[in-house]
């Protein structure tokens, strides 16, 4: 248990770092368009990772490395992504689709609160 959470603290680590340099290097003046890379590069790259992984004998550490930590790390928003795509890849639409807009709806609504509790 423990190699496997510090396999996925160093992925983890290291996406938060690239997610942060990301930030760093594109301007948000009018629009978090670092967000948005982030959020497409990680969606992409869950799906790649998770795609090439499953085709290849590979023990589980590289998927705690890459997919739970570094995707992880990088960005939430690869795996809600991944979650959404396994639902419509086994037929359950409606539930994908709920799931969707449950994710949408809580977080915001959570940001909200949080936001609020703050000020």
């Amino acid at each position: 248990m423990l190699k496997a959470l510090l396999l996925v603290a160093f992925g983890g680590a290291t996406g938060s770092i690239l997610r942060y340099l990301t930030y760093y290097l594109i301007p948000t003046k009018t629009f978090n368009w670092a967000t948005l890379l982030v959020n497409i590069i990680g969606s992409l790259l869950i799906g790649l990772l998770a795609g090439y992984l499953t085709k290849i004998t590979i023990n589980n550490n590289w998927h705690l490395v890459l997919i739970v930590g570094f995707c992880g790390g990088f960005t939430t928003y690869s795996a809600f992504s991944w979650d959404i795509l396994q639902l419509f890849q086994q037929q359950k639409i409606f539930l994908a689709i709920c799931y969707a807009i449950a994710m949408l709806v809580l977080g915001l609504l959570f940001t909200f609160i949080g936001y609020s509790i703050t000020k």
